[in-house]
């Protein structure tokens, strides 16, 4: 009986059914969060985040039972205008000093299509943790990336936040408390 157990747990592993998830890192230079807000109904301001770190665990037998985890330094945030960044680092909005981060970690994946998920997670920023939901898209996903033969991903989501949520409400609601999210990440196969 204990040979016939290994002999079908080994077919089942090389057959794929029994695979783990396998773990992407974030790809720093093509990997960016843009998020966006209406300027006193004049304007719509754009600030970025890119270069940060994350890791996909990525379950290709159940992709509901992948992970994610993400986390930039909130002072590589970057506005286009240095006044601006330095308004936006202060005690107006974040009070921020070196090694604050901003993180996300996803607690619950739901399918909703063939390469479309929601992905539920615990944003933290500014001292506060709140859930929020990714709309996410696989882009493509390929065995072998054309310029560094890794296995390879890429995704798009999209989210909006209330940046009351996380304490930053200063001159709202003239300043729009909605920020729009869009997120763009590409990730490798890790070693």
């Amino acid at each position: 009986m204990k040979q016939t157990l290994i002999a079908a747990t080994l077919a089942l592993t090389a057959t794929g059914a029994l695979a783990a998830p396998q773990d992407y890192t974030l790809d720093p230079g093509h990997s960016q969060v843009v998020f966006s807000y209406n300027h006193l109904g004049f304007s719509t301001t754009y600030g970025m985040f890119s270069g940060f770190e994350g890791v996909i665990s990525f379950d290709a037998e159940d992709p509901a039972a992948s992970s994610v985890n993400v986390s930039m330094p909130l002072m590589s945030m970057m506005t286009g205008w240095e006044k601006r960044f330095e308004h936006f680092m202060s005690e107006d909005f974040f009070g921020a000093s070196e090694g604050d981060m901003v993180t996300f970690t996803s607690t619950g994946i739901e399918v909703t299509g063939d390469n479309t998920a929601n992905i539920t997670g615990d944003l933290s920023m500014n001292g506060v943790t709140k859930s929020v939901t990714l709309d996410a898209k696989l882009n493509q996903s390929l065995e072998a990336h054309p310029m560094n033969g890794k296995p390879w991903m890429g995704f798009d989501a999209t989210t909006t936040l209330l940046r009351s949520d996380f304490g930053v409400d200063k001159f709202a609601p003239y300043v729009s408390d909605e920020i729009d999210v869009k997120i763009s990440i590409e990730a490798g196969q890790a070693e």
